[in-house]
């Protein structure tokens, strides 16, 4: 069955369409930002539920429900709004509303008030989804992974790093404390101490580190998706995958400040260099959260079937630009005459982070970067720094 959520603020969305996906295997979810797109994908996709914030772009949640009734009066229709005064509750009951959820809810509020909605028009009798015919589904009716933040935003905010200023980050991301806490940690961090004195407020701690690294801290927070998985064996993989990417972002600014660039957008590739992974380990905890079970070998094979399609969707989904696609695929694979210096650097910060820095590969690409001593420039640095 198809069900459409129409919300035009993606922090809304995402859970909106975590928790109907998760309802049921035989769920595909749509989603619509606007008045128009909600009746389009009305007329197209033949929903059995509608889920409809009440206000949009170009109208109201109200404007899709009466085009809804004139022609069905049945169909389940739920309205997601902060609104919960008499005359708003009483407007949409006129249309006849099968549910109303007022803003803000919790996840297990909206799972129970769906679930109980959703047994009168589902099936009882469905066979049991496997895991392949899981991630299949996800795959073409939307992505998505457990963020903190809005990932696609932050992006979006990366693109135009130089006209930003210190104090409009912090006051977009005021009532972000998870992301606010990092940022006051990793600016008092003995690196970044210059007068002695400890940084009290989240425009001074931007002002220390600069707004690139505010902005790689940022999206490194929007991506930690450990704690969101409730299979603690998914949630393991899914540090492990965050770990990689961090350590990969780490590199290649590295090797991208050696080289004189600009280190912001190799960071950017490194940290989405495991999204693919993050969104099938997603999916396979929404699997375990219907019953299924997973052996290691499953999720091993599950990430290496899928991981790239996924992660390849997220790319197009996201808009990312094809410089960063590019660049965060080459981490993981780069053909032998593809000799672009960017794509050099990302592969070879992959190859590093993985523990490969001895692989005859990583050898070659630096010396196609004019840095084979660097490696071991490094090391004698390291081992001097730390005797």
């Amino acid at each position: 069955m198809n069900v459409i959520i129409v919300e035009d603020d993606d922090l809304m969305a995402d859970p909106l369409e975590t928790v109907v996906a998760g309802l049921h295997p035989a769920l595909r979810v749509f989603k619509a930002f606007t008045v128009s797109e909600a009746l389009d994908l009305w007329r197209s996709r033949a929903p059995g539920l509608f889920v409809i914030d009440w206000s949009l772009p170009d109208g109201t949640g109200l404007d899709v429900l009466r085009k809804i009734r004139a022609a069905d009066k049945n169909m389940p229709v739920v309205m997601v709004t902060g609104r919960a005064d008499r005359d708003s509750i009483l407007k949409a009951a006129h249309y006849g509303i099968s549910g109303y959820i007022s803003k803000p809810f919790s996840v297990e509020m909206l799972h129970e008030r769906l679930s109980g909605m959703l047994k009168a028009v589902l099936p009882e009798d469905t066979s049991v989804e496997t895991l392949a015919e899981m991630l299949s589904r996800k795959l073409e009716s939307g992505l998505q992974i457990p963020t903190r933040m809005d990932v696609s935003g932050i992006l979006g905010l990366m693109e135009r790093a130089q006209d930003l200023s210190g104090g409009q980050l912090a006051e977009r991301w005021q009532k972000e404390a998870s992301l606010c806490a990092r940022l006051l940690e990793v600016a008092n961090r003995s690196s970044f101490r210059r007068t002695g004195e400890p940084v009290a407020t989240v425009r001074d701690a931007i002002s220390v580190m600069g707004v690139p690294m505010a902005l790689s801290q940022a999206l490194a927070l929007a991506l930690d998706t450990g704690s969101s998985f409730r299979s603690p064996a998914l949630a393991q993989s899914a540090r492990h995958h965050q770990a990689q990417a961090e350590a990969v972002g780490s590199e290649a600014q590295k090797l991208a400040l050696v080289l004189g660039k600009k280190a912001l957008e190799f960071q950017t590739a490194g940290l989405l260099s495991r999204m693919g992974e993050l969104a099938v380990l997603n999916v396979m905890d929404q699997f375990v959260q219907q019953g299924g079970e997973l052996t290691e070998g499953d999720i091993e094979n599950g990430l290496r079937e899928w991981a790239k399609q996924y992660g390849n969707t997220l790319k197009v989904q996201w808009r990312l630009p094809l410089a960063i696609r590019q660049m965060s695929g080459a981490v993981h694979y780069l053909a032998r005459e593809d000799v672009r210096q960017n794509l050099l650097i990302m592969r070879v910060a992959g190859l590093i982070a993985g523990g490969q820095a001895e692989n005859p590969e990583c050898s070659r690409l630096l010396r196609h970067l004019g840095l084979e001593d660097w490696l071991e420039s490094r090391k004698k640095t390291s081992d001097t720094g730390s005797g």
